[in-house]
C-alpha cells in the first residue's frame, strides 16, 4: 500500500503538508505534517518500515532507501527545529503507521 505525503505551504523553515493513509479508500484518514526546510527528504517514493529507533527508544516508522540520507523516522513534534529530516506527525496519525507500506512524497508547496 502507498501513502502520500503531500507538501502544500512553506512558511520560514516550516513546511506543512498532509498525509493521506489509504486504509479505506472510500474514507482515507489524512493528518497534517510537518518537515524543516533546511532538510527536507527529496520527492519520491521510500519504502516506509517500522525499525527500532535508538533516540526514542522504541519501533518508529522509517522511511528508508533515501539516497546519502538514514535515520529518518516518523515522529512527534511541533516546531521545524523538532526535524533534522524527519517527518513530525500528530500522535493519532503514528498510531495508524502500524505496518510496512510505501511512501510517496510529493512537493506542491507554495510559499506563504
Amino acid at each position: 500500500m502507498i501513502i502520500q505525503l503531500i507538501r502544500q505551504q512553506t512558511q520560514g523553515k516550516a513546511v506543512r503538508g498532509q498525509i493521506a493513509l489509504p486504509f479505506d479508500p472510500n474514507n482515507p484518514l489524512v493528518y497534517p505534517t510537518l518537515e524543516n526546510a533546511d532538510f527536507l527528504i527529496a520527492p519520491g517514493t521510500y519504502p516506509l518500515r517500522l525499525t527500532w529507533s535508538p533516540r526514542f527508544k522504541k519501533l518508529t516508522p522509517e522511511v528508508c532507501d533515501v539516497p546519502d540520507r538514514a535515520g529518518l523516522r516518523f515522529h512527534l513534534g511541533t516546531k521545524p527545529e523538532h526535524s533534522q529530516g524527519c517527518v513530525l506527525l500528530q500522535p493519532e496519525a503514528l498510531e495508524n503507521l502500524d505496518e510496512e507500506l510505501f511512501i510517496e512524497i510529493t512537493d506542491g508547496s507554495t510559499d506563504a
